[in-house]
């Protein structure tokens, strides 16, 4: 069912027009109607229609005029313009606003309903267009492998959150499921040898110097294996390909046993299928896919001992350097991450990022300095945050800041855990409590602003959002939210309202009136007055004084 507000200012003929039409049988609902231009733009902002019908000839904003504003504001909607013979210029008009349809007075319901069906066909056509679900899907379809790729490749190489991660990995088919995680690559060695080097004289892929198709044949000699063993998903990442395991079950020695395996499986068959020869880097077994991107840096750097220990093997980071600590990271990045949810974040957000936090001190050695420090980066985040909103530290941290001198106060990580969780919660209370009151306080200016100024005709939001210091979007989505109506529903209320007192105490005329409260146009003026109170001006004035 598609919506359409009809306009027209003569209300007999606009009964008779909505009257005379099954709308609801052809597709349509009258969602309102509207007496003039003017009107009608409050009513498309507010009801977003699919097809306007309007006559041309209407006080206050003519329908040329409506289309024009129509095509400016909501391109989008079609337009039906109502015309008479003799209003031929404003049809030459209409052919360059792209009016949809225009119909000529008199005109019958059953012409009426034939242009109403143009303009369904219209509207259908490029939502088929738009829309097409056949068309859609396969495009999706092909480019899923695509789509999974990039995420694979950004999954390693910025930290993502956890909730993303499962909400992507939902979406692409994949799965990441398990208590360990591991990062590895593969990458190739550089070749030096010549055509002759091998016993047929084949041309061999090494020959051919095309780096991007001997790095797919080593993909695919490593996806044979990813299949052959059930484990891992590789991919091409940059100049290498990357190799994600994960386990479910076993320990995180099992996985990194299987890994180093199936990566030496690797190396052997590219260099007997391929002739070719490959490097592999490992990383530390981590406990979250969101660390696939710490054991990724660390495989990187594994490589790096290529220098040392030569090409064409495998090697593990631990192997060649003492990692007596596995430190979750609280980085630049990691902390935005950690701010973000104090700040915009819901309960649940920070309970993820919590886990994700505190969940490498499972596998940890690290010395109790080191939690110290760990802590204390978080501490310090909390308190610049504090700081930025105007917290007080000790309400928020109470004792608790200086016992994390001294680690001992906690008898585990998860005690430590649930202090942080206590501060961080009673922060992002503080954060809403503060942030409301904001809102109250910027709509209590804004109104003393409008009451203060509403008698001025070029009165409007972007006044009030230039006397704010703000932007009209942020400012809108707020006023409405706090006061249940829009800013120009309030302007014009606090208008009338003062209309009403003026007619009640003074001898004011209406035209009079109309210009001391910011109306440019008298007739406007009544019309909106007896619209909100059902009574003219002076039947208002009238009735309030007895007459």
């Amino acid at each position: 069912m598609y919506k359409l507000i009809l306009v027209e200012d003569e209300e007999e003929v606009r009964e008779g027009i909505a009257s005379r039409i099954d709308w609801n049988a052809h597709g349509f609902e009258v969602v309102d109607q509207a007496e003039n231009g003017r009107e009608a733009a409050e009513l498309i902002d507010r009801l977003q229609p699919d097809v306007v019908v309007t006559d041309i000839q209407m006080p206050f904003m003519n329908g040329l005029q409506l289309a024009e504003w129509i095509r400016s504001h909501h391109p989008g909607t079609k337009i039906i313009i109502l015309t008479g013979y003799d209003e031929f210029e404003y049809a030459q008009r209409a052919i360059k606003l792209q009016i949809d349809e225009y119909l000529l007075k008199p005109f019958s319901a059953a012409e009426l309903v034939e242009v109403l069906s143009k303009v369904r066909t219209a509207i259908e056509a490029e939502i088929a267009e738009k829309e097409n679900i056949h068309l859609l899907s396969e495009h999706y379809r092909k480019s899923l492998p695509l789509l999974r790729e990039q995420f694979l490749s950004s999954l390693v190489s910025r930290r993502l959150r956890l909730a993303e991660i499962n909400e992507k990995c939902a979406e692409f088919g994949l799965s990441f499921a398990g208590n360990h995680f591991l990062s590895s690559v593969i990458r190739l060695d550089h070749i030096r040898g010549t055509a002759g080097d091998d016993p047929g004289g084949r041309l061999s892929l090494r020959d051919t110097g095309d780096r991007n198709l001997q790095l797919f044949a080593v993909l695919n000699v490593a996806e044979e294996s990813c299949r052959k063993h059930q484990l891992g998903r590789v991919f091409i990442h940059r100049d290498d390909a990357v190799l994600l395991t994960h386990s479910v079950s076993g320990g995180g020695s099992d996985l990194l046993e299987a890994t180093l395996e199936m990566l030496e499986e690797i190396r052997s068959n590219v260099q007997r299928y391929l002739r070719m020869t490959v490097t592999a880097g490992t990383g530390t077994v981590r406990t979250s896919p969101a660390q696939f991107y710490d054991s990724l840096d660390e495989a990187v750097q594994a490589l790096d001992y290529r220098l040392l220990l030569g090409n064409n093997r495998v090697i593990w980071i631990e192997d060649v350097e003492s990692r007596n600590e596995r430190m979750p990271v609280f980085d630049e990045l990691t902390e935005q991450a950690f701010i973000r949810t104090i700040k915009l974040g819901t309960v649940q957000e920070l309970r993820g990022m919590l886990d994700e936090l505190f969940g490498g001190f499972d596998d940890s050695r690290a010395s109790a300095r080191e939690y110290q420090i760990f802590l204390l980066e978080i501490v310090t985040s909390l308190m610049r945050v504090a700081k930025e909103t105007g917290t007080e530290t000790n309400e928020l941290f109470g004792q608790g800041l200086l016992a994390l001198a001294d680690v001992r106060h906690f008898n585990n990580m998860a005690e430590a855990r649930d202090w942080i969780a206590e501060v961080c919660l009673r922060l992002m209370d503080k954060i809403a409590q503060e942030r409301q009151s904001s809102y109250r306080q910027l709509i209590d200016e804004a109104k003393e602003f409008i009451k203060a100024h509403y008698g001025e005709s070029d009165m409007s939001v972007g006044r009030v959002c230039q006397h704010l210091h703000i932007s009209t979007g942020y400012f809108s989505s707020i006023f409405k939210k706090e006061t249940k109506t829009t800013f120009v529903a309030y302007l014009l209320h606090i208008r009338l309202e003062a209309a009403k007192e003026m007619l009640r105490s003074t001898e004011l005329k209406a035209f009079e009136i109309a210009e001391r409260i910011g109306f440019s146009d008298p007739n406007y003026f009544s019309f909106c007055f007896r619209k909100k109170y059902g009574l003219s001006p002076k039947e208002y004035k009238n009735e309030a004084r007895g007459g």
